[in-house]
């Protein structure tokens, strides 16, 4: 933090902020730009404006039943977020330090409720909100727990539904400094989990996200927990390498904190309780001890694409301005041609991308009919003797873990083939928009940032319609099984008191493997509409940026003569320089102290 120390970063964010706002300000420079590019600007500004006032905010995401409020109970030390609540009556709760207990409910009107911690349970909660004169907008608790005189935490609801994630909780996940998220041992990594950290956290580009795989005291023992572990830690890796993955049971340390009933110790407890230790204390080094450089570097990177989309923004218009009014208008004709012979070049190429993901079906389905070969064999194995002619497995051992052991079996692979090809479908769609891009002659809006155009597409705030290619679901496939695969599994279960369970599931065993190959077809197929769907999104998203340019240079070219277009340019980029070069320090000095400095 020395080299920080030594610098008014306060003064030097407020100095771009500043020369932005002479330059969006400015009458021509504004018109040159365009009304829509302006309001993002400004919008920008008001989310810089924002992150700056606001305290230092952890926010805690993950789906429904991850156990996310007990996380921040065993975090504080005592029951302040409220637990067991329904999806209907669940709240956004902001905590915060106050000196005195409080709890208000802030309502869409701006009209403050006082509550009580017992009026936020689910039964007080479902009455009280019958009374409201307005729906709750979110509820704020403040208490003097330590921690809270660090940072605000914030607790979201459930993430079940992405299509229909409520615009205030991206709010605070732009607005958030950093992101605990949580998921179960029990229902390890869902599909719809994995896509939210890929779209909605990723791009964001926290310096540090924490994943808290809750609820280990229900694992039997040390090695099912290594192995849920090994598989998510794999599986972030791939999505948010600087992942830091902890399996807690914050039930347990709750329990431990408050001197409560905590869960049957099955022989990881120690193990947990060291996990949660390590949390903690990560927490305080990497987050609380490094919040000022952590806050810094996320208002210097807004503040960063903040510039380097106007630059790319005003290099698009200086291209055009180069032309005279008869080369503009034949550009014009040009690119509208351009755009129909690369809509049926798009829709030429779709048959590519059906064959693609044909392939990986068709590898899929290879894949599944080898693992059922060893599966049955596996299967058969349960049944075996050792040397001395004594069952492998007991009758009571084959009773409790076999259905168990199938499930496990099936899920992972089923899952393992999803997994595989999703980074490759992304890939695919990924390089037909960059040549899109490139064909189009606007490469240089996917470059803005280092990151890929979908990511980059992320960080333009008031584009609905990118954001709803991005929510696009490239998978519609349960958490672990197909939906028939669950129903045959369900036959296994109700016959296995009755007669011996291993016979059940081999005279079972053809309509796994069966209908599990016929969800994969229906899963690729899905996948290959999903996916043109988002190609098509991206396309158009294109083209739309390279019209809007052109239509703002012909109308400036139709009000104003070329010596003064040149002119508003060379102002425009003349008060950008100072900002960037601003930024620039700045970046080079919080990248020495995260190099002195435990991070």
């Amino acid at each position: 933090m020395d080299n920080l120390s030594s610098r008014n970063v306060s003064e030097d964010i407020a100095a771009i902020r500043e020369k932005m706002k002479a330059l969006y300000e400015d009458p021509k420079i504004a018109e040159m730009l365009g009304a829509d590019f302006i309001g993002e600007l400004r919008e920008w500004d008001a989310v810089v404006e924002k992150k700056c006032e606001e305290p230092f905010t952890l926010v805690i995401l993950g789906e429904f039943k991850r156990g996310k409020s007990t996380i921040i109970n065993a975090l504080l030390g005592k029951e302040l977020a409220p637990i067991n609540v329904t999806p209907e009556t669940y709240t956004i709760n902001e905590i915060s330090f106050g000196n005195i207990q409080t709890v208000e409910a802030i309502l869409e009107n701006g009209t403050r409720v006082p509550l009580t911690l017992e009026d936020i349970t689910r039964e007080q909660l479902e009455r009280r909100m019958k009374l409201f004169p307005s729906p709750i907008s979110y509820v704020q608790i403040k208490d003097n727990s330590p921690i809270l005189k660090e940072l605000r935490i914030v607790d979201t609801p459930g993430l079940s539904d992405l299509e229909s994630l409520d615009k205030q909780v991206m709010d605070y996940i732009v607005n958030a400094d950093a992101i605990m998220f949580a998921a179960s041992c029990l229902l390890p990594f869902s599909e719809t989990e994995q896509i939210f950290l890929a779209s909605h956290v990723r791009p964001q580009r926290f310096g540090m996200l924490y994943i808290l795989v809750n609820m280990i005291d229900a694992m039997n023992t040390q090695r099912d927990v290594e192995k849920i572990l090994r598989r998510i830690r794999n599986i972030s890796e791939r999505i948010v390498p600087n992942a830091i993955v902890y399996g807690i049971s914050a039930r347990d340390e709750l329990g431990r904190k408050t001197d409560k009933e905590r869960p049957v110790d099955k022989g990881t407890r120690e193990f947990y309780e060291t996990q949660f230790f390590q949390f903690e204390l990560s927490l305080q080094r990497d987050i609380i001890m490094q919040k000022d450089v952590i806050r810094n570097r996320r208002v210097f990177t807004m503040l960063d694409q903040m510039c380097s989309e106007t630059a790319a923004k005003l290099n698009i218009i200086s291209e055009m301005a180069e032309l005279d009014k008869a080369k503009l208008e034949e550009r014009s004709r040009d690119f509208e041609e351009q755009c129909k012979q690369l809509e049926a070049a798009l829709n030429e190429k779709k048959p590519q991308l059906h064959l693609s993901i044909l392939e990986m079906q068709q590898e899929a389905e290879k894949w599944m009919y080898e693992f059922f070969s060893k599966l049955r064999a596996s299967i058969l194995e349960c049944r075996g003797q050792d040397e001395e002619g004594n069952d492998i497995f007991s009758p009571d051992d084959i009773e409790k873990f076999f259905y168990s052991f199938l499930m496990e079996k099936v899920g992972e692979a089923y899952r393992t083939c999803i997994e595989t090809h999703r980074d490759r479908v992304a890939e695919l769609v990924e390089k037909m928009s960059r040549e899109l891009a490139a064909a189009l002659g606007i490469e240089d809006l996917s470059a803005v940032s280092k990151a890929p155009s979908v990511e980059r597409i992320m960080m333009s705030l008031n584009k609905n319609v990118t954001r709803s290619v991005m929510g696009v679901k490239l998978f519609a496939t349960s958490e672990a099984f197909p939906p028939e695969t669950m129903s045959v599994f369900s036959v296994i279960l109700k016959k296995k008191k009755q007669t011996d369970v291993i016979d059940i599931a081999l005279e079972n065993y053809d309509d796994i493997r069966n209908n599990i190959v016929k969800d994969i077809k229906n899963v690729y197929a899905d996948l290959e509409t999903k996916a043109a769907a988002r190609l098509d999104g991206l396309y158009l998203y294109q083209v739309e940026m390279g019209r809007e340019a052109l239509s703002q240079a012909q109308h400036m070219m139709d009000d104003h003569d070329n010596t003064e277009i040149r002119q508003t340019l060379s102002d425009a980029k003349a008060l950008l320089e100072e900002p960037r070069a601003i930024i620039k320090e700045n970046y080079d000095a919080l990248t020495d102290s995260e190099n002195t400095d435990t991070f």
